[in-house]
Order: structure tokens, then sequence, then C-alpha cells
């Protein structure tokens, strides 16, 4: 089933990785890279955050890992395991030697106690269900009322490591790539608390690479670190992760050869350094650009509501006008990419009404069915986004269709990153601007975001019938079943326009040809472990 997962994305996501080839590799070895948001935590057992998974996934290394050359998981710390013949018990062998970046041994007891950490409610872990709903006892451990030894996360001995799920699960070793389920050091934490990300010297971790410098709103730079299991892999000696929030000054310090490569590229700039062959790379992805509705407050609490602004959407014109690439235009927030025998999981899926551009008598129609007609009484709309320069002119382009198309007034506000999501927690927005990646090839990384009470769920969507389909695809091991089950839950939630989706989106970046061995997954992740600079 593995293989059928990864038929769609995986096998597109390999041309993306710029493998070993014939070059010389330079003696130059390091790069500098811009970002344009910092991340809101470099924990990585809290954050959910896809600002941080650059760091994340170059600093950190879990049990599995995907590899760059097929886009299929492969072991990470872990050099092989056996799966139970009931498929609920994963043994993990861990590779000898196991050393974390201060030198000191890394062991399976470091997975038990990250493991527990995560469930440790003052944590505030993001991904917490992700533990909870796949591990014996998770839960009871969360809520104080199973013991350690009770929980289904054991050390059998100092390279061994037991995990006892609740239900087969075939994704689960997919799930293990996640950033989540990276060991982090119980004797930093416990030496420095919530402090321990603040500084070099205290932030000890696994991976390819280690943090020599944070340079608050400045740049994070990584160097290798000499203590990963395989450290021979690593070519690149220091990677500058610079903060450049503007993308068109972050591009004119690439053509002025400055920086070596950009995570973001100007929308109005794509069409001219594609014909001059200027870097721009486009891999695969598996995710979606949406924004999100308020679904438990006034007035978009009421489905109509939400119908009537995704009715009001020209998405084709936001995808070649505003945006400018080759996006496909989104009715639903779980994107394509998932394949079962050859069939993904989307073909055939409803439109839900909406269309690639605004149906404007459709639109009128349902607001006037929700109380008003003519957007007249409609309260005043606050459009919120965070700072990026492309996500401006899409938010600029959505208040306009709004206002034209449904008579409603709208104002527009914008915070930095990590002010922004914590009002966007905490759910203190109407509309605004977010999206999701899928952090594994699986529909399930998407069917928690309307689950209720799922840390994830950021706009309040509540439908116990939903609920109850995530639930039992969760524990259906026959994959075609699974998708039935998947497909008939995203029907219903999406036809209940919890958000606005956009477009199903793509990997872009801009990158020296020089820069080369690197692998930009579908998962919109960035590998920098086999990065080198070619002559």
């Amino acid at each position: 089933m593995k293989a059928k997962k990864f038929l769609f994305l995986a096998g597109l996501a390999v041309l993306l990785v710029l493998a070993q080839s014939a070059m010389l590799v330079s003696a130059q070895s390091e790069i500098t890279f811009a970002l344009q948001n910092e991340p809101d935590s470099f924990d990585p057992s809290v954050t959910n955050n896809s600002f941080a998974s650059i760091f994340l996934n170059n600093a950190f290394e879990g049990l599995t890992a995907l590899d760059p050359a097929t886009g299929s998981v492969t072991g990470g710390n872990a050099e092989s395991w056996e799966i139970s013949e009931d498929g609920t018990v994963y043994t993990f062998k861990l590779r000898e030697g196991l050393k974390w970046s201060d030198g000191s041994a890394l062991t399976a007891a470091d997975y038990v106690y990250t493991f527990q950490r995560i469930l440790t409610p003052e944590t505030t872990a993001r991904y917490l269900t992700l533990v909870t709903d796949y591990v014996v006892n998770a839960q009871a451990y969360y809520d104080g009322t199973a013991t350690a030894e009770e929980l289904g996360v054991k050390a059998l001995d100092d390279t061994t490591l037991e995990i006892t799920l609740l239900n087969p699960t075939p994704y689960f070793t997919d799930l293990l790539t996640m950033y989540t389920f990276v060991p982090v050091q119980k004797a930093t934490i416990e030496a420095n608390g919530d402090k321990w990300t603040a500084s070099p010297e205290t932030y000890v971790v696994n991976g390819p690479f280690k943090v020599s410098e944070f340079n608050m709103g400045e740049s994070v730079i990584l160097v290798k670190n000499e203590n990963y299991w395989d450290a021979e892999t690593v070519k690149l000696d220091k990677v500058t992760l610079r903060y450049i929030k503007d993308s068109a000054t972050a591009l004119s310090a690439y053509e002025s050869g400055e920086i070596d490569g950009s995570r973001t590229v100007p929308a109005s700039d794509i069409a001219r350094l594609k014909a001059e062959k200027a870097g721009v790379v486009v891999a695969p992805a598996y995710g979606t650009v949406y924004y999100d509705f308020n679904n438990k407050a006034a007035p978009f609490d009421n489905v109509l509501v939400r119908k009537a602004f995704n009715l009001a959407i020209d998405r084709e014109s936001i995808i070649y006008d505003v945006v400018q690439n080759d996006a496909v235009p989104a009715f639903s927030y779980i994107a394509p990419g998932y394949s079962v025998d050859g069939v993904d999981f989307t073909d055939g899926r409803s439109t839900f009404e909406l269309s690639e551009v605004a149906n404007v008598e459709a639109a009128q129609t349902a607001l006037a069915e929700a109380g008003y007609p003519n957007g007249e009484g409609f309260p005043e709309v606050e459009l919120s986004y965070y700072t990026n320069d492309t996500v401006k002119k899409v938010v600029e382009a959505l208040a306009e269709m709004f206002e034209t198309n449904l008579n409603v007034k709208v104002n527009i506000s914008n915070e930095e990153w990590a002010v922004y999501y914590d009002n966007h927690v905490a759910g203190n927005y109407q509309i605004g601007a977010m999206g999701w990646s899928g952090d594994y090839l699986h529909p399930m990384t998407f069917l928690p975001l309307y689950v209720t009470g799922d840390p994830n769920n950021l706009v309040g969507y509540s439908n116990p019938e939903y609920d109850a389909l995530v639930t039992k695809a969760q524990v259906e091991t026959d994959p075609k079943a699974a998708v039935a089950i998947m497909q008939e839950a995203d029907n219903l939630a999406s036809s209940e326009y919890p958000t606005l989706p956009l477009y199903y989106k793509n990997n872009m970046l801009l990158m020296k040809d020089t820069v080369q061995g690197y692998y930009l997954s579908p998962t919109d992740v960035l590998y920098l472990k086999t990065a080198y600079i070619a002559e």
C-alpha cells in the first residue's frame, strides 16, 4: 500500500531532487537562503507552524525519514522496524552509536521522554492528537489517569523502542516522518525550561545540522553536526537562514548574488525569471491555500453566509492575475495527490456548487437567504492576513470581490506572523489567511482540521457525523474502504463551507543552479542534508 500511497506526488517530487551528478563539488561549502517569516517556536514538540519546518527538519531526525531519491519512507534514527501480525505493535531498532549534538548518547529512552512530554498538558503541543488518537493510553496519560508504565511507548533497551497503537494504522511510519515525533533531550529541557530553544548552547539536536547562532529578527545559522550518525553524507558546512520579509527585497539580494536562494518568489517576477532560467524551482505540492471563516461567531456561523462568500470568488483571476502561477482552483480543503491503485482521492469529487469564476447571482441569492438581501444589514467584514506581499495582493483582490459581488464593506488588517497566528488560534478574526501543507502524504493530514476540539481546528467547525467518519477512517485498514469513508467526510464538511478554498498549491522557490542535491518535498519541506555546491 505504501508504494501506491506515493504514486502521484512522490514520483513527481523525485524530479525536483537535484541529485548528485557528474559535476564536481566546489570547495565552497556554505549557502545563504532567505525566509520571509520567522517561526513562532523552535520546539518540535510544541509548534505546528510550517515556517519552522526548514529548521526542525534539518536540525532533527526522527525514527523514520523521507528518502530524497524516492520520496518514500526510509529509516532515520531507526535502522529497521517490525510490525506485529495484528498491525498494532511497532518495534523499532535504533542505529548503534546515535548521539546528540553535544556528544552524549541518544537512546530509546529519549523517545519515551519525548512522547511523555508531548502528552504533558503544560507542553501545549499543537499536534497532541497525533499521539492521543493513535497510541495506547496516550489520552489517559494526558488526562492524568494512566501511568508512564501504562503508556504504549516503551524502551525495551537502549536501542529498542516499542510503540503500541490503539488500532492498526497503515500510515503510521509516514506519520513518524513529521518533526513532531523527533526526539528532544531531557537534560537540556530540564535544565533550561522553555528557554532551551533560545541559544545554540542549549539547543541540543540530533539531525544533519546544529544551530551556531540565533540572531533575533535577522537570521539563524546552521552548521554541520559532526555527531550526526550520517555526517559523511552532509556536504554543506554552513547554512545561513536569513529573514528578508519583503520578497522583492529578497529577489534583489538574490539577483545581486548576496543570497543563494529564497523561499518565495514575487508573483510579478515569476514569468520573467522563468524565461531567464534564473533558478525558479516549481515542485508538486500536497497542500491547499484557503482562508478561514470563524464558524463560531456571527455572521460566519451561518452556512449560507459562508456559501455566499465562496461563490463570490473568481479563483481563476486570483491564480492567473494575482498569484500568477499554474495552480489548480480549489473547492475543498483536501488537496489532490493521494492515490490508491492509480485513482486519486479527488477523482470525481463534487465542486460543492463552486466554480473557477465567481457566480455572482448564486452568491447574492445565498446571502439573501441568510437574511442579507443585496448585503443590507451585513456587518463590516474584517479580512486579516499576515505580512507577506503575495498574500497582501490576494487579500486586496478578495476584498474587492466581496464588496463588488456581495455589496458588503470590508476592512483589511495586517499583523506580523507571530501576533497574527496567536490571534487566529484565539478566534480573534472573521476571515483570515491560512492554508495547509500536508505533513504526510495521506488525506488524514487534512481531516483533523475540522474535527471538534482538535488543536488544529482553527475555524470552530463542529459536526458529530463528520467526527465519527474521521474516527472510522483512522481504523480502517483496507485502503479502498478508507478512501470511501474519507471522501464521505470530505463531502460532508466541504458542503458546509467551513473555509474559503482558493487553490491547490505548487511549491516554489528560487535557488542558484550551483546549489545541488537538495530535496523539496510535496509536504513543502526543504531538506538540505544532501545539498552541495557544484562547480
